[in-house]
């Protein structure tokens, strides 16, 4: 057992999944001698050599596409982008193929590989560095699509992702890779996809987060606290396949619900939440479950950051319009 940060624990399980699996390839830029752009990767090409840990040309497009043909033919790929918003050009090949080739090969083809992103802003980088894109994957189909928010979730999520016979999107949230340290096990247990996790049990309203907004979601939960209010935090963890029942769970426990994320609010996942919980939890609710996101713009630059991100004052303040609406 070890202290890590979510960031360290990515690089122990793609060290432990590497000495465990001699079909696992990485690749990306940068990713073998400087061991990535936030040293996910350090070790691995000391530790397994330059034919499992390949440094590729500066081309994203490429790298999806060499991660498919080689998940297609035995190998299982994990590939790195190094900022989410340098996904874009990946989206062809993982749309179009990667998520596309059990279906069109009647079952006799699989694509088992994981790209691996930062995502998220709040380390003050430029455009293109700091977007939020899991709504764009969570909407296709074929797809798994993982944000894990800790750093022992981060280790066997990452686990299952990479054992998984589908290929995953796997975004790691930025903001907290090395915001604090947890008690990380080296056991090589995966923790199951398709699973939301109850971060903390309460009963008065259900908070519902993923990646790095979890973190705040736990601090808002801590202010609540110290007003009587007993929030009941779910993880969402894996996005796609969205694992309603855990929250329509809590929220017939409950009957209110504030859903929390980072990306835009037209058309992001916490709409999607919000929509599902109207069609199938509606009884349950004593009001609206109401969505705190950022906005309808390109994530800002420096310090306008932190007025883009929900933080704890905002997710405060949208609980206490569900408790204006329906007191304890």
């Amino acid at each position: 057992m070890a202290e890590l940060a979510l960031i360290e624990a990515v690089n122990l399980a793609l060290h432990s999944e590497m000495r465990r699996d001699a079909n696992i390839v990485v690749l990306g830029e940068d990713i073998g001698r400087n061991g990535g752009v936030f040293r996910a990767t350090v070790g691995l090409l000391d530790a397994f050599g330059a034919e499992r840990v390949i440094d590729t040309p500066l081309a994203e497009n490429l790298i999806a596409a060499m991660s498919i043909g080689l998940s297609t033919q035995g190998i299982r790929a994990v590939a790195e982008i190094q900022f989410s918003g340098f996904l874009y050009p990946c989206i062809d090949q993982i749309v179009n193929h990667a998520a596309r080739y059990r279906r069109r090969t009647q079952g006799r083809l699989s694509c088992p590989l994981v790209i691996r992103s930062p995502n998220g802003g709040g380390i003050h980088a430029p455009e293109h560095h700091s977007e939020s894109l899991e709504t764009v994957f969570a909407h296709t189909p074929g797809l798994r699509v993982v944000s894990p928010s800790t750093p022992a979730r981060a280790y066997g999520l990452l686990l299952a992702a990479i054992r998984d016979p589908d290929p995953v999107i796997f975004l790691e949230p930025t903001r907290i890779y090395r915001l604090y340290k947890q008690s990380v096990v080296d056991d090589g247990e995966a923790l199951p996809l398709d699973t939301a996790f109850v971060d903390r049990e309460g009963s008065d309203i259900t908070l519902v987060s993923w990646g790095a907004m979890m973190h705040d979601t736990r601090l808002a939960a801590d202010r609540l606290a110290e007003d009587g209010i007993a929030a009941e935090l779910i993880d969402v963890a894996t996005l796609k396949p969205l694992d309603l029942d855990t929250i329509l769970a809590s929220v017939a426990k409950t009957g209110r619900c504030v859903i929390v994320q980072e990306s835009p609010r037209a058309g992001g996942w916490a709409s999607e939440i919000a929509a599902n919980l109207a069609e199938h939890g509606l009884m349950s609710l004593y009001a609206p479950p109401l969505r705190v996101s950022g906005y309808d713009c390109i994530m800002p630059l420096a310090r306008y950051e932190n007025v883009y991100i929900p933080g704890v004052e905002r997710i405060v303040a949208e609980v206490r319009k569900v408790f204006a609406v329906a007191p304890k």
